[in-house]
């Protein structure tokens, strides 16, 4: 066996073993808060947030869960939230995309967290940029009281949810909500804002102050079904418009609902007729490095995601660490920024180091991105990267500059964008290629994945020469050993933070995903964005 065959092997066998790392992990969070509370609730009769979804959207079609890794991790000293207390994804409803949110009554009864509130914020944006149907399966108690600090007051925080259904009522994006168990407070809001709203009968209640509250403030003794169940808010108080027997029925209701409504206007992003690539899909986990330092051949990736293995490649020969192409990808016409791993020797016989940015390489991604925009081509951004060249001979030559063009560009860009980190993310690399602050309509991780300001062992040693710097500046001396020791302990804390499930538990990617799941996520993420309309793109101030 060769030396290329022994590395495809060992690759292959590294990014499986991660691929089967992620499926354990989405099958443990997808239990919630476990079998026991899942069992209280079909005792109620009631199905549990999963199920719900299940039986609203459509058999065989794609559903794009996002933040099912949201607040892994983040909260032991409440015991946890599994994927926030929340599902949320993008899936078909009677043959039409839809964003769906559903709470998880088995996790703190579907109280919000901080994460919680974060991640519905998150789906309502993707609702907005895209102009998708919204679909809320109500089911929560509210917000979690003992992290009330952290949800409840600021910009980004409860109240923001119920801005967001006013101003997705005013630009006429449909939303339905479901009052499937209890919704109290503040959380009464958002289903009455909706624009039709259901609930379910025995299980299903909705009113400002529960009975307990009620009794302390006024004194007055109630129940909870004569103060705010079904048959009081449909037809008493009129709160509601469809009242329900059951989760099934109630489902299907809402099948119905989406069935009737119009259509928005498209976007008219191409689209041909689908293929395949010509390249074998799966070889992609071969090729792909399991050391995130060693070089490889990137057009060899994108080969094996584009229709027909068919790309146009713009400026071919000019700033090569940065790869643009024309293509296709489940028909879809895209326009390709990817990171080339490669080590390079330029035309004038310079070497250039593969996933590192350059003046040319930032010249030529920007006027490519305004190229696309010109031509409303949707952009996919492949990161791979460990950031902007640095040194005298880069300062000189005005590095600076040209990111700062990059980052304009993608700043304005008006087209869709979509972003997909492979392997490195760092630094202003992150940004310039499209990171999570710039809007990407949907940003995916590989398992592979590495997002920081820089890599662990560059920013470990910066670290350990501040902290020994500061103890030797007030006389205390340090051995090699415990400096070994001090090393090791930053850079496995920093390893920690740059992991794609530290970066999804805090929803900065919308999902981890298998490589050979890249090209279902970026068809679907197109065909969401085709629903809204581009608007005119003006570049602001870019010197060329």
């Amino acid at each position: 066996m060769t030396k290329k065959e022994l590395d495809h092997n060992r690759n292959e066998d590294s990014l499986k073993l991660l691929i089967s790392q992620l499926r354990r992990y989405e099958e443990r969070i997808s239990l919630g808060g476990g079998p026991k509370r899942i069992e209280k609730l079909h005792k109620k009769g009631k199905l549990t947030a999963r199920e719900r979804i299940d039986k609203l959207i459509d058999p065989d079609q794609p559903f794009l869960e996002i933040g099912i890794f949201a607040g892994q991790d983040m909260y032991p000293e409440y015991g946890g939230c599994p994927a926030g207390g929340v599902i949320v994804g993008i899936g078909y409803v009677s043959g039409r995309q839809c964003m769906i949110v559903a709470n998880d009554a088995t996790v703190k009864a579907g109280a919000w967290f901080p994460i919680t509130g974060k991640k519905n914020l998150r789906a309502q944006e993707i609702a907005m940029e895209n102009r998708l149907p919204i679909i809320y399966l109500v089911d929560s108690a509210g917000i979690f009281l003992p992290m009330q600090d952290e949800i409840f007051a600021d910009k980004e925080h409860f109240g923001r949810i119920f801005r967001n259904n006013a101003k997705m009522s005013s630009a006429g994006i449909p939303q339905i909500s479901a009052i499937m168990g209890s919704c109290v407070a503040g959380g009464a809001y958002l289903p009455i804002m909706s624009d039709e709203a259901l609930i379910v009968e025995g299980t299903g209640s909705i009113f400002l102050a529960g009975p307990y509250l009620v009794k302390a403030a006024i004194g007055e003794d109630v129940d909870a079904e004569t103060l705010g169940g079904a048959t009081t808010q449909s037809e008493i108080s009129g709160v509601t418009d469809y009242k329900v027997p059951d989760d099934e029925t109630c489902l299907e209701t809402i099948r119905g609902l989406v069935d009737k409504m119009g259509h928005f206007e498209k976007a008219g992003f191409d689209r041909a007729e689908p293929k395949p690539p010509a390249k074998d899909t799966t070889e992609i986990l071969g090729l792909f490095p399991d050391d995130p330092g060693k070089p490889y051949h990137t057009k060899d990736i994108l080969e094996r995601l584009v229709d027909d293995s068919e790309l146009i490649y713009y400026k071919d020969g000019y700033g090569q660490t940065m790869i643009c192409a024309y293509a296709r990808i489940d028909g879809w016409s895209v326009g390709i920024v990817a990171n080339n791993r490669e080590v390079i020797r330029n035309a004038k016989g310079e070497m250039q180091f593969g996933g590192v940015i350059y003046s040319d390489s930032a010249d030529k991604a920007t006027r490519f991105i305004l190229n696309c925009n010109q031509k409303k081509i949707p952009l996919l951004f492949m990161h791979d990267v460990t950031g902007f060249m640095v040194g005298t001979r880069s300062e000189h030559g005005g590095i600076i500059k040209d990111g700062a063009k990059m980052v304009n560009a993608v700043s304005n860009s008006t087209v869709p964008k979509f972003t997909v980190v492979m392997g490195n993310s760092y630094g202003a690399g992150n940004y310039a290629m499209c990171g999570k602050a710039y809007d990407p309509r949907l940003i995916v991780a590989w398992p592979t994945a590495r997002i920081a300001v820089m890599g662990g062992a560059q920013a470990a040693k910066t670290l350990l020469q501040i902290q020994v710097s500061g103890r030797k500046a007030k006389g205390e001396e340090i051995s090699t050993e415990e400096e070994e020791k001090l090393l090791n302990e930053i850079q496995d804390r920093y390893d920690r933070q740059t992991s794609p499930y530290y970066a999804a538990a805090r929803l900065w990617v919308d999902a981890i995903i298998d490589p050979l799941e890249t090209r279902k996520w970026i068809s679907e993420g197109i065909k969401a964005a085709n629903n809204a309309p581009v608007e005119r793109f003006n570049p602001g101030v870019i010197q060329t």
